[in-house]
Formats: C-alpha cells, structure tokens, sequence
C-alpha cells in the first residue's frame, strides 16, 4: 500500500529535502509550510496552513504518517512566539493525527536541549538535558518532544529526532549567519575554534526521518540523536566553508567567558529595544561555537539501521556548490 505522508515545515531546507526523498520511495506527499511561494515549487501536493490556528482535520485527512519539522527555529525571540510554534502547534498536529487515523508522527526536536556552557562529549539519548536550557527555542523544543513521545501508543507511534546542526543548500538557519558574519572580515572565535563541532548533511537528516517511519515497530517512543558522526574543530569547519565560498575571513580568538559576558549584555540592550531585534551574539551561539558537543549514535543505528553516510568535504560541497572566487 502507497502511504500518504504529511510535511509540516516543508519549505525549509530539511522539508525540501524530505519530501524529494519520500517521493523517490514511492510515498505520496502533502507538504505545507510558511513560504507559498516555495510551496508552490515543490514536485507535490502543497495545502497553506498555519498549523497554531487553522483547522487541521482537512491537512491530515487520509494521511498515514506525520513528519513535523514545522517550527520557529532561532537562537533568539519571544517565549509567547516560540511556544504557540513549537508547543501549541506540535499538541494540535498531534490530537488532528489520532482523530484522523493516522499510524503516527515523527517529530523534528533538537541536541540544543543538551546545550551547556561547557563541553559534552559522547552524548547518548539518556544524557540530561541542560539544567537550564539555552533558549526559548531549546525549552519549547522539548516540551514538544515530551508532548510527542507520551503520544505513543500501539495504534499511534512516535518517534522524534534530534539532528544536530543540519547543513544542506537551502539552509535558512545556521549557514547564512556564519556566511553574513564573514563578510565583515574578522570572525571571533570562543576559545580559538577548538571545541568539537559534529554537523549533519541535509541528506543524511531527511534519510533518518525515512528510516523512522519504516522502523515504528522498534522506534516507537523512543529520542534518537543524529549527527554526521564526523566531528572537527570549529575553526577547520569554518576554514573549508569560507574556502569554499572564497572568503578568507580574519580569526580573532576571545576568551570564553568575555564572549559569554558580551552575548549576555548584548542579550540585554536586544531586549530593552523596540522590536526586540536579534543581536549580533547570543549566550546559546557562544556555547555552540565555544564548547565541544558530540553523539553517539547507538540508538540511531539499532533502531533505524541509519548511520551517516556523507562527511564534512562531501556536505559542504552540497551545501555551496558554486565556489565564488575571490
């Protein structure tokens, strides 16, 4: 039987790339998301929906599996914003899913709940959380899972994934604040680049959401963490990405806690502005650039019969095909 896959967040760089590779299995997909205009480019069935306010029986009418990568995903934001996104939308996706039918949900979580100020080496699935989470987006991220995975049940099953640090040509979130960065010249690193950066090709990411639906029977209930299992220095990641690009930025090392400091004022003049914009540094992107963070990938690999099959050269060369030269 041909199953029916629903995409929720499928105009972004992870959701592009999902719904090519369930088209290629022979699924058939509804995709739906914030961008029409992309939408309207995807090789599939396209339903606008704002999933915090719209009514989701008719997105979910007649489908057999769920993929919900829909969220607000940024180091920065308001807590009401992030949590009628990830939280409001994540409870009424699942409750539409179970009064319509459907097998189950794969949920799109995120390693940002391990995220710390210092480095952490080697996590499993079990590892604790951050005592105090990052964000916003890390606490409302995993309130979600928890929502998700109490779902399960033996006639709805859910899986969530945790990929951390997805890179892939269409990527909104990680790669276009690292290439606005070198564009100025001077690229501060926490600690001189030397913790531990583990990234996941947008392929590899896509193929463990696949692999999720196909294993419900073993996955069902269960976290699994996802990486590109080919950790490097934060400083040799983003020489080959400036490289690639033709840039040839400056490395300035600063002192952690100094970074942590200034990201921390700078959180605070952000705050007390009109708009509350973003600002240049937050405390969560010092930890991510200034304190190792590596996966095992046991669960993954036992569960789902997944490892990761592309390496650092291989995704960037994905993610920025074109080389710009200098």
């Amino acid at each position: 039987m041909i199953r029916l896959a629903l995409v929720t967040g499928a105009t972004g760089g992870l959701g592009r790339e999902l719904v090519d590779q369930l088209l290629a299995r022979g699924y058939r997909v509804r995709a739906t998301g914030r961008d029409a205009a992309i939408g309207a480019r995807l090789k599939t069935e396209f339903v606008p929906a704002d999933l915090t306010t719209d009514p989701l029986a008719p997105l979910v009418a007649g489908v057999d599996m769920v993929f919900h990568l829909a969220a607000l995903s940024s180091p920065w934001g308001s807590r009401a914003a992030f949590k009628a996104i990830n939280v409001t939308a994540t409870e009424r996706l699942l409750a539409s899913a179970r009064a319509a039918g459907c097998c189950g949900m794969v949920y799109a979580s995120t390693p940002s709940i391990y995220a710390a100020p210092r480095a952490r080496i080697g996590l499993t699935e079990d590892s604790p959380v951050g005592s105090r989470f990052a964000n916003a987006y890390a606490a409302t991220k995993y309130a979600a899972e928890r929502l998700t995975l109490e779902a399960d049940t033996p006639g709805f099953r859910t899986v969530a994934i945790r990929p951390r640090a997805i890179v892939g040509p269409n990527d909104t979130v990680l790669l276009p604040r690292i290439l606005r960065a070198a564009g100025r010249g001077r690229f501060p690193l926490p600690g001189g680049g030397e913790a531990l950066i583990e990234p996941t090709d947008v392929r590899d990411a896509a193929a463990a959401f696949v692999a999720a639906d196909r294993h419900l029977a073993v996955a069902g209930g269960q976290a699994i963490n996802i990486s590109g299992g080919d950790p490097r220095p934060v400083r040799e990641l983003l020489g080959k990405l400036f490289g690639r690009i033709g840039e040839t930025p400056r490395f300035v090392a600063v002192p952690t806690g100094l970074a942590m400091t200034l990201a921390g004022a700078m959180e605070q003049v952000a705050a007390l502005l009109p708009g509350r914009p973003e600002p240049p540094v937050t405390r969560y992107g010092v930890m991510t650039f200034a304190f190792s963070q590596t996966m095992r990938l046991d669960r993954a690999r036992d569960l789902l019969d997944w490892v990761p099959r592309h390496r650092v050269e291989a995704m960037i060369a994905h993610a920025l095909p074109e080389r710009i030269d200098a």
